[in-house]
């Protein structure tokens, strides 16, 4: 079962890793946040021992997304993000688990102060959820 681990956030600066920019984050003492960053570099080691992570990427700034729709039969460019927002997309990891309890354990270890972390199933061909 494939899944993307969507991370919204708004740190100002952006940045990567998000957390580090966040003031909620931030404020946390010296020792959690090693730990936190302990616990993220663990999951990251087990996706990729186990074969479970397919990908992932952070995102750019979104004031620099540029927008594309269609408008009276042509496409029509404008500055972004999609939408004004408190939060933005950050980043994503593509997983591929043997079930939604096994990536939804996964989604909660992404979580961080200040972020939202939205797990979703991908379609497969054809448009149904499997």
């Amino acid at each position: 079962m494939k899944y993307v681990i969507l991370i919204h956030s708004n740190p100002q600066p952006w940045g990567h890793p998000t957390s580090d920019y966040l003031d909620a984050h931030k404020a946390l003492p010296a020792d959690v946040r090693a730990r936190l960053q302990g616990e993220f570099e663990q999951v990251m080691t087990e996706l990729s021992a186990n074969g479970e992570l397919l990908g992932g990427e952070a995102l750019g700034d979104p004031s620099g997304a540029r927008l594309y729709r269609w408008r009276d039969g042509d496409p029509l460019v404008s500055d972004g993000p999609y939408s004004e927002s408190k939060e933005h997309l950050a980043g994503f990891f593509l997983i591929d688990v043997d079930s939604q309890a096994r990536a939804e354990q996964v989604a909660a270890r992404f979580s961080g102060p200040d972020e939202t972390v939205e797990l979703r199933q991908l379609m497969w061909p054809g448009g149904d959820d499997q």
